[in-house]
C-alpha cells in the first residue's frame, strides 16, 4: 500500500482530532486549585478536606483539586514547602488555612507575584505583615472573637461573679487563637469572672491535657477551663477526670468536631462553637473560581467574606 503526502497529512489531522475528542480542550484548560490546610490530625481539617473534595466531585468539569495538610499544628516550615510545591505545579489558585499568621506571608507574596490567586481561610493572615508586602489577600471565615464570646457567655450562666477560670489557647502566633482568647475574656469580664491564666495548648489534645493538668494543680479552686478548640477540649476533659473534678470544673471548646458530641450529650463539655469547616473551604474555593473566571487580579479581590459561627450546646439540633 502506497501513502501520498496528502494521505499522511490527512491521517495526522484525524489523529489530532481524535486526541482532542478523547481529551476535550476544556479538560486540558481546567484550573487547578490547591487547598493547603493545618494539621490533618485535627478532625476539623479532615472535615474541611472532605467538604472540599465533595464540592470538587460535584463540579468536576470546572476545576481540579489538590488538597494537603501538615502533620502537626506548628509545622510551619512544611506548610511553606506545600505552597512552594503548589506554585511549582502551576496551580491557578491556593486556598490557605495558615499555621502561622505572619510566617506564611512571604511565600504567599511569592505565589501572588507569579499570578496565582491566594484566598485565606480559617486563620487570618496578619494585617501588618500583608501591608508591609503591599498585599491584599481575602479572608473567608467567621468572626472568631464573636464565636468565642457566645461560648463564654453560655458558660458564664452556670458560674457566678468572682469565680476563677483558665483559658487554654491555641498556637499563640495565630490570629484565630488570639481572637478566641479575646472573646472568652470579653464574656468573663462582663460576668465578673476572673481569668487566672492563659496558656497555649498548641491546638493539640496531648498539649491541651498537659496545660490543663498544670492549671488544675496550680489553681485548685478553678470552676472552668475554656479551650480554644475542641481537640484541646478533649485533653482538658481527660485532665479534669484525672483530677477527680468531673462535674465540678466546667469545660468548653470551639469547632464542634464529631468527637465532642458525646461529651456535650453527657455534660463533660458544656458548649462549643460551630464555624462549619466544610463550608469554609468551599467558600474559599468558590471565591478563587470566580476570580479565575473573571481574571480578577489579586489586588481587586474583596478584603473579607464573613461566614457563620453558632453556639452549640447539649440542646442544639
Amino acid at each position: 500500500m502506497q501513502f501520498t503526502r496528502r494521505s499522511v497529512q490527512t491521517a495526522a489531522a484525524i489523529a489530532v482530532l481524535g486526541g482532542m475528542l478523547a481529551s476535550p480542550v476544556w479538560a486540558q484548560d481546567k484550573p487547578k486549585i490547591a487547598l493547603v490546610m493545618k494539621s490533618l490530625a485535627n478532625e476539623f481539617f479532615r472535615t474541611m478536606e472532605d467538604g472540599a473534595k465533595a464540592h470538587q466531585k460535584a463540579h468536576a468539569s470546572e476545576y481540579t483539586l489538590v488538597a494537603n495538610g501538615i502533620k502537626n499544628e506548628t509545622d510551619t516550615a512544611a506548610q511553606i514547602k506545600m505552597i512552594e510545591q503548589a506554585v511549582a505545579q502551576k496551580v491557578s489558585a491556593i486556598v490557605l488555612a495558615p499555621a502561622d499568621s505572619k510566617a506564611l506571608v512571604p511565600v504567599v507574596k511569592a505565589a501572588v507575584d507569579k499570578g496565582i490567586i491566594v484566598v485565606n481561610i480559617d486563620n487570618r493572615l496578619d494585617g501588618d505583615a500583608l501591608k508591609e508586602k503591599n498585599l491584599t489577600v481575602p479572608f473567608v471565615g467567621p468572626d472568631n472573637r464573636a464565636g468565642a464570646k457566645l461560648v463564654g457567655e453560655h458558660l458564664a450562666k452556670s458560674l457566678k461573679s468572682g469565680d476563677k477560670v483558665g483559658i487554654i489557647e491555641g498556637v499563640s502566633t495565630t490570629f484565630n487563637a488570639q481572637q478566641r482568647t479575646l472573646g472568652y475574656k470579653d464574656a468573663m469580664q462582663a460576668a465578673g469572672i476572673t481569668v487566672v491564666g492563659v496558656q497555649s495548648g498548641q491546638w493539640e489534645i496531648e498539649k491541651g491535657n498537659t496545660v490543663a493538668a498544670g492549671m488544675l494543680r496550680e489553681h485548685p479552686d478553678l470552676t472552668a477551663l475554656l479551650a480554644g478548640n475542641d481537640s484541646m477540649a478533649l485533653g482538658v476533659v481527660a485532665a479534669v477526670k484525672a483530677a477527680g473534678k468531673t462535674g465540678k470544673v466546667q469545660v468548653v471548646g470551639y469547632d464542634n468536631i464529631g468527637a465532642i458530641k458525646p461529651m456535650l450529650a453527657d455534660g463533660r463539655v458544656l458548649a462549643t462553637a460551630d464555624q462549619y469547616a466544610a463550608k469554609q473551604a468551599v467558600f474559599g474555593i468558590e471565591l478563587a473560581q470566580k476570580a479565575i473566571a473573571a481574571k480578577t487580579p489579586q489586588a481587586q479581590l474583596p478584603a473579607e467574606v464573613k461566614t457563620e459561627v453558632v453556639l452549640v450546646t447539649k440542646g442544639s439540633k
